[in-house]
C-alpha cells in the first residue's frame, strides 16, 4: 500500500516520491545525533507517543507533530507509528550498501519498519531499533513517511 501511494504521488505531483532507505530514515530520524534518542540518552516524558514516553499511555497514533520535532526539523520519529522504509529485512548491517541506498536483497518478503510505535516500550522507540513485517500485512501500529528527490 505504501509504494502503491508513493507511485501515485510521484503521477500526482511530477516530483519524485519514494520511501527512504534504512540509512537515510535513521540519518533523518538522529538529526546529527548519537544519543540512544534524538533529544538525548533517557526517553524522558513528553517527546514521542510510545508505551512508557508520557505520564500516560495514549494508546493510539496522534496526529503529526504533536511532539517537538528533532534537529532537522522532522516530527514523530520516535514512537507513534513503525515506518516502512524500502529495504529488504536483513538480521545485520555487515553487507549493507555503504552509499546509504536501499538494500534490495536479503529476505525481501519482509521489510524493515523503523521508529517504534504508540505500543512499544521506549526501548523500540529508539533511533536505532528496527523491526520487520511481511510485506503483505497490514497492521494498525504500521505507517510510512514518503521522501522526494531533489534533483
Amino acid at each position: 500500500d505504501a509504494k502503491v501511494f508513493v507511485a501515485w504521488l510521484t503521477r500526482k505531483t511530477g516530483r519524485a516520491y519514494r520511501l527512504p532507505s534504512e540509512a537515510e530514515w535513521e540519518y533523518a530520524a538522529r538529526a546529527g545525533t548519537t544519543s540512544k534518542y534524538w533529544w538525548g540518552k533517557d526517553v524522558g516524558k513528553g517527546y514521542a507517543n510510545c508505551d512508557g514516553c508520557a505520564d500516560t499511555s495514549l494508546h493510539k497514533t496522534m496526529p503529526g507533530g504533536s511532539f517537538r520535532p528533532n534537529g532537522f526539523g522532522l516530527y514523530d520519529t520516535a514512537g507513534n507509528a513503525y515506518e516502512w522504509v524500502e529495504d529488504c529485512w536483513n538480521d545485520n548491517y555487515s553487507k549493507a550498501p555503504k552509499d546509504g541506498s536501499a538494500w534490495t536483497t536479503g529476505q525481501c518478503r519482509q521489510r524493515v519498519l523503523r521508529g517504534g510505535s504508540f505500543a512499544n516500550k521506549p526501548n523500540l522507540a529508539t533511533s536505532s531499533a528496527r523491526f520487520r513485517y511481511d510485506i503483505d500485512v497490514r497492521y494498525y501500529a504500521n505507517g510510512f513517511r514518503v521522501a522526494r528527490d531533489l534533483k
